[in-house]
C-alpha cells in the first residue's frame, strides 16, 4: 500500500490570505463603475455589503502585517503560538463575516474549509461551520417566505413545523417537517435577498479573473467566467435543481448505499425545495470510526461522482461535506443537487480518451495532441512531451498503478499548488495552461473529493474502483461495494449506459 504524498510548503497556509483577498474585491467593487447590477436591491445594501468585505480585507491585512513583524525576531516556540493565534483570529473572523453574508462569498470559506487540508483542526473546525451551521434567518421570515412562496403558513402546508432549521448554508436552510399524509419532510427554504447577493458577488468575477489571467496568461477568463456564473446562478433556481435531483433519485432508486431522497413537487417551488428526509450522520462524525468504514465512505462518494458522468452524463459539482449524510457499510444520501453539471456526450469521450492516453497507454504524443485540441495547452507552448506528462500526470496518480493507495493530506494540497502555483518546477508551462467550460466544475469536484478523502485517509485500490466505472474497460467488481452495485446494475437492467 502506498500513499500518494508532495511536498507544499508555502500552499498549505495559502488560506491565510482569504481574508485580504476578498477586501481587494469589495475595494474594487467600490470603484466606480464596479459593481452595478440590475436589480431592485439598493445601492446602499450593495454598498453595504462590499464595505463589509473591505472592512474584513483591511483587519486582516493590517492583522496579517502585524504577525509579520512580530515573527521576526521571535524563537520557535513564540512563532508557533504567533501562528496559532493568527489563524485562530482570521478564522474566525472570516466565519463570522462570511456566514453572515450568505451567496457566493460564503462559498468561497465553504472551499476554504475542505480543499486545504493542511490546515490545524482548531482552524478547520471553525471554518467549517460554514458548511451547514452558517447564522440562519429567524423562523419568522423564513415562516413569510414560505407563505409567499407556497400560499400557505407551514404551520397549515404540514401537520408538523419544526421553526428551528436543521441546517443552513450559503443560500437557504432547511427546516424538518411532517406533511398531512405523514411524510418527514425536509423543507429548503431560499434565503431573501440572496439572488440580488450573488449577483452583486458575481459581479466582481471580471476583476478576480483579471488578476488570474496575469498570473496565467494562456487563462481565456471569458467563457470559464460565463461558465461559473451559469452554474451558481442555476443554483438559485429550486425547480431546476428538483428536476435535477430526481433524474439522480430515479436512476438510483432501489441502489443498496446510494440514496437520493425524493422531491415533493406539490409543495416545492423556485424559491421552496420539499424533500424525503434523509437519516445519517454528518462528515464531521464520519472521522471518528473505523478507518475500515471511513474507507467504504469514501468508495461510494468516489464511485457515485464518477460513476454519474458515464452513466447520467451528469456531475454533482458540490463536494462539500455538508451535502452528504453517512450511515455504516459505506451507505451515503446525497443531498443537494443545486450545482449540477450536465456533459455532451462528446465531452465524456473527450475525459474518456484522455484516461485512455494518460494511464492505460502511456501514450504521451496522443495525450498532448488531445489536450492541446481540447484547449487545455496553448499549441505553440515550447514544452516537451515528456514536461508536459510530467505535468499533468499528477491529476492521474492514484489510479496509474493496480494497487491500494492512501489519499493523504499532502496529495490534497498539493492538488491546489498544481493548479495556482507558478513557483513551482512547473510554473513555466503553467502559464500556457487554460480551463475550458467543460473541465471548470470538473476541476472543482476532483479537488473537493480530494479534500474529503485526505481527512477520511482513504485507502482503496482506487484503478480497479475506476476500471469498473470506466466504460471502455467495465471491469468485473473488485470490492464488497463494487459486487452490490453490480448485482443491482443486473437487477434493474442499468448494466447498459442510458445515452
Amino acid at each position: 500500500m502506498s500513499s500518494i504524498s508532495t511536498s507544499t510548503s508555502g500552499f498549505k497556509r495559502i488560506w491565510l490570505l482569504l481574508a485580504a483577498t476578498l477586501g481587494g474585491v469589495a475595494v474594487a467593487s467600490l470603484r466606480p463603475g464596479r459593481g452595478r447590477i440590475a436589480s431592485a436591491v439598493s445601492g446602499r445594501r450593495l454598498s453595504s455589503r462590499n464595505f463589509r468585505l473591505a472592512k474584513l480585507g483591511a483587519r486582516s491585512g493590517g492583522r496579517y502585517a502585524k504577525y509579520r513583524a512580530q515573527r521576526i525576531f521571535a524563537d520557535a516556540d513564540r512563532s508557533t503560538a504567533l501562528d496559532n493565534e493568527f489563524q485562530m483570529r482570521t478564522a474566525a473572523e472570516v466565519t463570522a463575516t462570511l456566514g453572515q453574508m450568505k451567496g457566493a462569498m460564503m462559498k468561497i470559506g465553504q472551499m476554504a474549509s475542505y480543499l486545504d487540508t493542511g490546515l490545524p483542526d482548531a482552524v478547520r473546525t471553525t471554518l467549517s461551520s460554514l458548511q451547514h451551521d452558517a447564522p440562519p434567518m429567524s423562523a419568522e421570515l423564513a415562516a413569510e417566505q414560505i407563505e409567499a412562496e407556497l400560499g400557505a403558513h407551514p404551520d397549515v402546508l404540514f401537520a408538523r413545523w419544526d421553526p428551528v432549521p436543521l441546517a443552513s448554508a450559503s443560500i437557504g436552510q432547511v427546516h424538518r417537517a411532517i406533511t398531512h399524509d405523514d411524510r418527514a419532510v425536509a423543507v429548503k427554504v431560499q434565503y431573501p435577498g440572496v439572488a440580488e447577493a450573488m449577483s452583486s458577488d458575481l459581479s466582481n468575477a471580471d476583476w478576480i479573473f483579471g488578476g488570474m489571467a496575469t498570473m496565467f496568461p494562456g487563462l481565456e477568463k471569458g467563457p470559464i467566467i460565463e461558465e461559473l456564473k451559469t452554474r451558481l446562478i442555476e443554483e438559485l433556481d429550486y425547480e431546476l435543481e428538483a428536476q435535477r435531483q430526481m433524474k439522480f433519485h430515479n436512476y438510483y432508486k432501489g441502489h443498496p448505499l446510494v440514496t437520493v431522497p425524493a422531491v415533493l413537487e406539490e409543495l416545492s417551488t423556485r424559491r421552496v425545495l420539499t424533500s424525503e428526509l434523509a437519516e445519517g450522520v454528518r462528515f464531521k462524525e464520519v472521522l471518528s470510526w473505523p478507518q475500515a468504514e471511513r474507507n467504504l465512505a469514501a468508495e461510494t462518494l468516489f464511485r457515485f461522482s464518477f460513476g454519474a458522468i458515464y452513466r447520467l452524463h451528469a456531475f454533482n459539482g458540490d463536494p462539500h461535506p455538508g451535502n452528504y449524510l453517512f450511515q455504516p457499510g459505506g451507505r451515503v444520501t446525497f443531498l443537494d443537487f443545486g450545482l449540477v453539471k450536465e456533459f455532451a456526450p462528446a465531452e465524456t469521450k473527450l475525459f474518456e480518451d484522455l484516461i485512455k492516453h494518460m494511464v492505460l497507454d502511456h501514450d504521451a504524443v496522443a495525450f498532448r495532441t488531445l489536450i492541446e485540441e481540447a484547449g487545455l495547452l496553448d499549441p505553440a507552448a515550447d514544452f516537451s512531451d515528456k514536461e508536459v506528462i510530467d505535468y499533468f500526470s499528477f491529476y492521474y496518480l492514484y489510479v496509474m498503478e493496480d494497487k491500494p493507495v492512501t489519499i493523504d493530506a499532502d496529495y490534497a494540497s498539493a492538488g491546489v499548488a498544481q493548479l495556482f502555483n507558478t513557483g513551482s518546477e512547473h510554473g513555466s508551462l503553467m502559464k500556457h495552461l487554460n480551463v475550458p467550460p467543460s473541465f471548470v466544475v470538473l476541476q472543482r469536484i476532483t479537488l473537493g473529493l480530494m479534500g474529503l478523502f485526505a481527512q477520511l485517509d482513504a485507502t482503496a485500490n482506487w484503478r480497479r474502483v475506476a476500471e469498473e466505472l470506466w466504460p471502455f474497460v467495465d471491469a468485473d467488481p473488485s470490492t464488497p461495494i463494487g459486487e452490490l452495485h453490480r448485482n443491482w446494475e443486473i437487477a434493474t437492467g442499468r448494466r447498459e449506459r442510458p445515452f
